[in-house]
């Protein structure tokens, strides 16, 4: 794996509707996808393309929920992979640290090994070792890139706990930080350039996790097109720091999501 242990180097959409999915997103990014060749499986890898050189990068993957995956209890969601030098170790430090396993370390012949855990506050992620020694873009740290992921943004009941702990496991450092008011303050997180933020929680949020931000081409053409087909915006756009507009909403299928992009 070309990546540096702690780095982002996937996301994908657990969703009940595989092409309706698709669509959606696409409509909003531009997203093409092809089958990921895993057998019995319906994973599509999604890619983007770049405007500037025109190379096609991949950027995740879209996977359909099973039965079996819904009777557990699984739902629509995003998650993201962190690479590590080392899967099976960094599992049972996450345990030791409080952290659980969702889901044992396992295979996946010609793409790496991986594992579904929980931090000790409950948010889910997944850690992963490629086999590959391509450099993974699907999160942007060189440049904005529309269709990329460009944030990844924690929210927690415990930010000092969630430090203590991704910062040791995966070494991160903090990189300033933002006051929000009586909520507590926007922490700035940052591995080989600046990758996100953690947060303290919400209290209409449901539980602790992750919310990753991709980039759309223009900001009010993204906020159209989630409307026009079926999605929800929950808030925004609204600008921040730097010039760009964020805002998140609801994929048609119940996931949660979070887009930035420029306002033309």
């Amino acid at each position: 794996m070309a990546n540096k242990h702690g780095e982002f180097i996937w996301y994908e959409l657990l969703t009940d509707e595989s092409d309706a999915a698709l669509a959606f997103y696409s409509s909003i990014l531009g997203w093409q996808a092809s089958d990921s060749g895993q057998p019995g499986m319906d994973y599509r890898i999604l890619r983007a393309r770049d405007k500037d050189s025109g190379e096609e990068h991949e950027v995740g993957g879209l996977m359909q929920l099973t039965d079996e995956m819904r009777q557990h209890g699984a739902s629509p969601v995003w998650l993201g992979y962190i690479g590590v030098d080392d899967v099976d170790l960094t599992v049972d430090r996450i345990v030791t640290a409080g952290g659980r396993v969702q889901m044992p370390p396992f295979d996946i012949p010609d793409v790496g090994r991986l594992t579904m855990v929980t931090d000790p506050q409950g948010a889910v992620f997944y850690v992963m070792r490629g086999f590959s020694n391509q450099t993974s873009l699907a999160f942007a740290a060189d440049k904005p890139r529309v269709g990329h992921c460009a944030w990844n943004e924690l929210s927690t009941t415990d930010p000092e706990a969630a430090k203590a702990f991704y910062f040791r496991e995966f070494g991160w450092t903090k990189d300033g930080e933002m006051a929000l008011g009586p909520i507590g303050n926007y922490e700035f997180i940052r591995h080989n350039g600046v990758i996100g933020a953690i947060m303290p929680k919400f209290e209409e949020m449901p539980r602790p996790m992750w919310t990753y931000y991709f980039r759309c081409a223009d900001i009010d053409q993204a906020h159209q097109a989630i409307t026009d087909n079926g999605g929800k915006v929950l808030n925004g756009p609204d600008e921040i720091p730097g010039g760009d507009y964020i805002l998140k909403g609801v994929d048609p299928q119940g996931a949660l999501f979070a887009l930035v992009g420029t306002r033309r």
